[in-house]
């Protein structure tokens, strides 16, 4: 497939993955739990060690300027997602005797399709510059959307939507992650887009280090800790492994 190919694929995929929450259907709140905090990990690995083994080194290669330059553009990417989270954190409960939880679903939401705008962009900015990089970029923001979403979704089950409406919602913002790929794909035609390789990177670097593994690190009990921490290096395992694929 060419490049336009795998960047309407990766957003079909990433909607189809939005419909996860439909899951908690079947599970247990018990269940859930237990599912949730290593899958969190298993995607901080991911996300980590996509930016580390393959955003970072097959950025440098391709980007055209100054590596300095190269890494301004991987801290903007670190601030973009900083800076949104900020806002929405703001904006999430000033009061705290208000109700909350109407305002909180609609920010998830509002804060997802950004997120996922975004992530398309930087994703189709990996798929633009080689196919095998855009591959491995895309099984670390799916691997990190699995959790984000199980989560989302019971956010606004707890907000006070039905089901129906909340895999609605939730599908329609994972749409926004196809949009930002086109949108990419487009403005490929006139732009220099290798600075989307550092930006992703920046992303990932932010997302697993300041919200995942913070989540992670929550428990207090040894068990609960190994099994945590197994699982984030199985997520650095399957980046290192597609890397070795390649060099292979």
């Amino acid at each position: 497939m060419d490049a336009l190919a795998w960047i309407i694929t990766s957003g079909l995929i990433m909607c189809g993955i939005a419909m996860v929450g439909s899951v908690l259907f079947l599970m247990t709140e018990a269940n859930f739990k237990k599912l949730l905090l290593p899958l969190v990990a298993l995607s901080a690995g991911t996300l980590i060690g996509g930016a580390f083994l393959h955003l970072v080194p097959e950025g440098l290669e391709s980007f055209k300027g100054d590596s300095y330059v190269f890494f301004l553009w991987l801290l903007a990417g670190f601030l973009v997602f900083f800076a949104l989270e900020q806002i929405i954190h703001w904006h999430h409960c000033q009061n705290a005797d208000a109700d909350c939880k109407a305002p909180l679903g609609y920010l998830i939401l509002i804060g997802d399709s950004l997120h996922n705008f975004i992530g398309g962009l930087a994703v189709a900015g990996t798929f633009l510059i080689d196919i095998r990089l855009g591959i491995t970029t895309l099984l670390a923001a799916a691997a990190h959307e699995v959790p984000q979403e199980l989560g989302d979704f019971a956010v606004l089950l707890h907000a006070g939507w039905s089901r129906k409406s909340a895999l609605l919602l939730n599908m329609l913002s994972g749409l926004t992650f196809l949009i930002g790929g086109l949108v990419a794909y487009g403005a490929s035609k006139n732009l220099d887009i290798t600075f989307l390789v550092p930006f992703a990177a920046g992303n990932f670097i932010y997302i697993g280090a300041s919200d995942l593994i913070p989540e992670v690190n929550k428990h207090h009990h040894l068990s609960e800790n190994i099994k945590n921490f197994l699982a984030f290096v199985a997520g650095l395992a399957l980046m290192m492994a597609l890397r070795a694929g390649y060099s292979g």
